[in-house]
């Protein structure tokens, strides 16, 4: 056995190390993501961090967390940087103070649960890490999924998408799946450094929350409406520095309308997010003609287009369906430092001298019901607005398929466009619906009901992703429900937390 000093002063170098390991083991963390995928890094990385709390004080707690948060946005949302600096091109300074600013952000949602389980909590147990813990950072997930507009990107629940786990999204949605991981980690960290009975039960555990996912992942929730429908996603591929330059707008309307021609013919034909260089009015032209193309041949277009509104002089990034009617859908979740800017106005007077944009664009009502196209109604968001689960529910009681469109040409050949389909494969699962995603660039996809990829378009390659669709109807328990069963189950989790903490010890 180790002297008592020598002992003291290995604790003592952990500690003070403690903080970086956790740097270091959020960002281990993001590897569990696509497109890498190693999922056993969700919980694992989870169940070491609840190691590293275990005994911290307030403020090592709070670094530590931090370290966590910070590790995982830093390595998770690099691709920040591209879209900033390399395509919106802000300055590099900008650049690295906006992306240093969400992972300082991101880092301390974590630190402040780290202080706060320290300060609230007995120092171990098993209550701490199977109760308050879990309990704590799914709430956290969920907090920082909405507060100040939100950033709900990398919730550990995504990474279990290809898991058993994933059989709890139907139910419960997002936070659910995250809860059953944070569980999870809570019982691998008691198996870690406990006795043999406590570590069977903790094991056991795991199994049951195991197990239940995979007998929840062979029910369906929703059944088929309708007959298979034919869809085309058109897929231009137009590389973002070279999108808005005056002298390759025609290739681009060319390359568009080539690829459209060969998608004719199926039912449902969709663009993705501003696909054309112009404005919808500018567009009408050539709109004119691709419509009575589709026409002819039984097509019915969904497009991504900005259209400037002369009524309120703003711009909308919006998606217009061409069937019978022209119908539009807005988008409601704006880009901060993207669609909108947030900044005083001697920060505008500066864009301005800098020539960068500095325009808002006008955000569309929170209440927007489905687009009526090639016989369907249509479930509707416009880029990163399917990462908030729950604003997409309430058109479900009439949508029978989903659509998202997105321009992930802004993050390059980074994880982003991987992460983002990600999040689209939880959102149909989440629904029950099949899900119909159309990108500039990739990657564009057709996902099943169960969150499936029924088929997948190849990156920064123009090409027309083609394949059928099944309208499906019905609820699935957490379009009904939404979030409340989880926000429920995880107070629920730290009232026991705090009931055990309270509860005076039996005399030995």
């Amino acid at each position: 056995m180790a002297p008592p000093a020598a002992a003291a002063q290995r604790a003592g170098l952990l500690a003070r190390h403690a903080p970086w390991a956790a740097l270091a083991l959020g960002a281990l963390q993001s590897l569990a993501f696509a497109p890498f995928a190693l999922w056993p890094l969700g919980p694992g990385c989870l169940a070491l961090l609840w190691l590293l709390w275990r005994g911290a004080p307030p403020r090592r707690a709070a670094a530590i967390g931090f370290g966590f948060g910070a590790g995982l946005f830093l390595a998770g949302t690099y691709w920040l940087y591209t879209s900033i600096h390399v395509f919106g091109k802000a300055p590099l300074a900008l650049a690295i103070l906006l992306m240093l600013g969400l992972v300082a952000i991101m880092g301390a949602y974590a630190a402040l649960l780290g202080w706060a389980v320290a300060r609230a909590a007995p120092a171990r147990g098993p209550w701490r890490e199977l109760a308050l813990l879990p309990g704590a950072w799914v709430l956290m997930e969920w907090f920082r999924g909405w507060f100040l507009s939100g950033f709900p990107w990398l919730a550990v629940g995504y990474s279990l998408l290809d898991t058993p786990l994933a059989g709890y999204a139907p139910l419960v949605g997002i936070y659910g799946v995250s809860l059953a991981a944070a569980l999870t980690a809570g019982a691998l960290a008691q198996a870690l450094d406990a006795g043999r009975a406590a570590r069977a039960l903790s094991l056991a555990l795991v199994a049951l929350i195991w197990a239940g996912g995979f007998g929840l992942a062979r029910l369906d929730w929703t059944r088929p409406s309708g007959a298979p429908l034919t869809v085309a996603i058109v897929q231009g591929a137009i590389p973002q520095d070279l999108k808005w330059l005056e002298d390759n707008r025609q290739h681009t309307l060319e390359v568009y309308r080539g690829l459209t021609q060969q998608a004719l013919g199926a039912r449902l034909v969709v663009w993705p997010e501003s696909a054309l260089p112009m404005l919808y009015h500018e567009a009408v032209p050539v709109l004119a003609e691709v419509y009575r193309d589709a026409r002819a041949r039984g097509s019915d277009l969904v497009l991504g287009l900005v259209r400037y509104d002369f009524q309120h002089q703003q711009y909308r990034n919006g998606l217009v369906a061409l069937g019978d009617e022209e119908e539009w859908y807005y988008k409601r979740r704006l880009v901060p430092f993207g669609e909108f800017f947030p900044v005083p106005p001697f920060i505008r007077a500066w864009m301005r001298l800098r020539s960068l944009a500095y325009v808002d664009f006008m955000a569309g009502a929170a209440d927007q019901g489905p687009l009526d196209a090639a016989g369907q109604k249509l479930g509707a968001t416009i880029c990163y607005e399917d990462a908030y689960a729950v604003e997409q529910l309430a058109v479900l009681g009439q949508a029978s398929l989903l659509v998202n469109v997105s321009n992930d040409a802004w993050f390059g050949d980074s994880t982003a466009p991987h992460q983002h389909l990600q999040i689209a494969r939880m959102r149909a699962l989440e629904a029950g619906r099949w899900l119909i995603r159309a990108t500039n660039n990739g990657v564009s996809a057709l996902i099943g009901p169960h969150g499936e990829v029924a088929a997948r378009s190849r990156q920064f390659q123009p090409e027309v992703l083609t394949g059928s669709v099944v309208p499906r109807a019905g609820l699935t328990p957490y379009a009904r429900l939404r979030n409340w069963p989880v926000l429920a189950a995880c107070a629920l989790l730290l009232a026991l937390g705090a009931l055990r903490r309270r509860t005076p010890a039996a005399p030995t």
